[in-house]
């Protein structure tokens, strides 16, 4: 990463956000608290096409952890585009997705987001051991995760 700009091939997951007037906060720039919608966005759709199915109830994730760093302001009617990442290495019942939105209109990164994400059983109230062949889909798709700034 060199001033906020990560270079690379593309991540697994993808999918671009308009900013509309309703995004923005008092100081007339994306408010920071939209991210963690967004986040949230591309990691259902990410883990539900790694479970082969396009019904939420079939998520058996909880969060443990979120945090957002802000690299840029984004400004009403611009485009960002935002990935998502697993991020090695992958745990026993955890793992890590990094996230990264870039603004199109502006051509230069705006905000790197983390989560760390339990498998949880939610009848028996408890995590659970991330299933092998899902781990084995959420390690081909993982990446290093020093290169956007965060430690393992």
């Amino acid at each position: 990463m060199v001033d906020g700009r990560t270079d690379g091939p593309a991540w697994p997951g993808r999918r671009r956000f308009s900013i509309t007037y309703h995004d923005l906060d008092v100081l007339n720039h994306l408010n920071h608290a939209v991210y963690f919608p967004m986040m949230e966005t591309l990691r259902c759709e990410y883990y539900l096409a790694l479970l082969g199915t396009t019904e939420p109830t079939d998520l058996d994730i909880i969060l443990a952890e979120a945090s957002c760093r802000y690299l840029a302001p984004v400004s009403y009617g611009s485009e960002l585009e935002g990935e998502v990442a697993p991020a090695r290495p992958i745990g026993r019942t955890s793992f890590t997705l990094l996230y990264r939105f870039r603004d199109l209109t502006a051509d230069r990164w705006a905000a790197r987001g983390r989560t760390v994400v339990v498998t949880y059983d939610y009848d028996a109230k408890t995590k659970r051991e991330i299933p092998p062949d899902r781990r084995a889909l959420l390690e081909h798709d993982a990446v290093d995760p020093a290169p956007e700034g965060w430690s393992t």
